[in-house]
């Protein structure tokens, strides 16, 4: 805390952000915000190379760059550059270029705790290695979040760690054999006024179908991939409404044969098939998790609204903490209110502007409209 507030006041001094993945992003755009002249430095050519590809990349660099941020693309960091007294003053790439830093912010990711199990003997890489159990090595010891690696992936994101843990649990408590095999995650960025989600495999590749809308001057680019009749990835930028139910097809492997030629369109062009307003609600199965910020799911939020009266959002908050965290689940949790709670009644209470659009959740689970 004592850091961020000194950095509060640093108004105009030149910052450089090395990394420009999505906490890189958010903390740029932050301190952009906070008076900073800021630049980006990334080793990759577009921003987000593993959330996007490099249309949706550079409409987002775009953005950022009408905001005031800077970027440095392709270039690599050779040194942090010191004035003698031990405080940086410039930052020296690769290729011999040197800007002026009085601040530099490293944004490199999480990286895995595994100095107890480390200690243990417990082999890890990356990661504590586990099996589809979560088991270790050891199958003592279980591991479970950001420390454990599962099939070469570390996860960084909360909806995984639910998952695992509910594997975890079931096999703890001789309920069965459940099996974690990998989570689909998706991606939002927390940046008011910048709208993009991602999910799957958005790249595609032999086998796959790629099919684009593209409007640049409208700031708008979708691309969905499918294979074999099933959608299996979706890039979105500017138009992110349907962000949540590509995400529902792909995780449920839904075949999307008949309704291919109003994918792009989203689920509204579906007309009853895509079960519009309330009626979309109402077919989201109880299982959907709802909130990935705080693991929610639909059965919860229609339970406690049944048995606690609830008629608005806040109410719901209260009950079942759905809504409470980013946010972004906000309009979601409205309708399944309505649709459970019928049209003739009380309308719920949309949060303000501010709290909807503030910040996007990022957590991947049955549906994507996590928050």
């Amino acid at each position: 805390m004592e850091h961020f507030l000194q950095i509060k006041i640093l108004h105009g001094v030149a910052t450089v952000l090395l990394f420009g993945g999505l906490l890189g992003l958010e903390a740029a755009n932050g301190l952009k915000q906070r008076g900073m002249d800021v630049t980006v430095v990334h080793l990759s050519d577009w921003l987000l190379e593993r959330q996007l590809d490099r249309t949706a990349g550079k409409l987002l660099q775009g953005a950022l760059e009408a905001r005031g941020i800077r970027f440095r693309l392709n270039t690599q960091t050779q040194e942090l550059m010191d004035n003698g007294s031990g405080r940086v003053c410039a930052v020296q790439f690769n290729d011999g270029d040197v800007i002026p830093a009085d601040l530099v912010v490293m944004a490199a990711g999480i990286r895995p705790n595994t100095e107890l199990a480390e200690s243990a003997g417990i082999p890890c890489n990356r990661g504590i290695l586990v099996n589809d159990t979560l088991q270790t090595y050891d199958p003592r010891i279980y591991a479970v979040g950001e420390c454990a690696n599962h099939r070469g992936i570390a996860y960084g994101l909360v909806a995984p760690l639910f998952e695992q843990a509910k594997v975890c649990a079931n096999h703890l408590a001789h309920l069965g054999y459940a099996r974690y095999q990998g989570s689909v995650t998706s991606t939002k960025l927390k940046v008011t006024g910048i709208d993009l989600f991602s999910a799957g495999d958005f790249i595609g590749g032999e086998g796959s179908e790629t099919i684009t809308l593209s409007d640049p001057i409208g700031g708008v680019y979708k691309k969905l991939v499918i294979k074999d009749d099933v959608l299996v990835g979706a890039c979105l930028y500017g138009d992110t409404a349907d962000g949540g139910w590509y995400f529902r097809q792909i995780r449920e492997n839904h075949n999307v044969a008949q309704i291919r030629d109003h994918l792009m369109f989203g689920e509204n062009a579906l007309g009853d098939v895509g079960h519009q307003g309330q009626n979309s609600a109402a077919s989201i199965p109880d299982t959907a998790e709802v909130c990935g910020c705080n693991g929610v799911c639909k059965g919860t939020i229609v339970k406690a609204i049944q048995e606690h009266g609830l008629f608005s959002v806040d109410e719901v908050k209260k009950h079942t903490k759905a809504a409470s965290s980013c946010g972004s689940c906000a309009g979601l949790v409205e309708q399944i209110l309505i649709s459970t709670v019928g049209g003739s009644s009380r309308r719920a209470r949309r949060p303000s502007a501010a709290a909807a659009t503030s910040t996007t959740g990022r957590s991947a689970r049955p549906f994507a409209n996590t928050g």
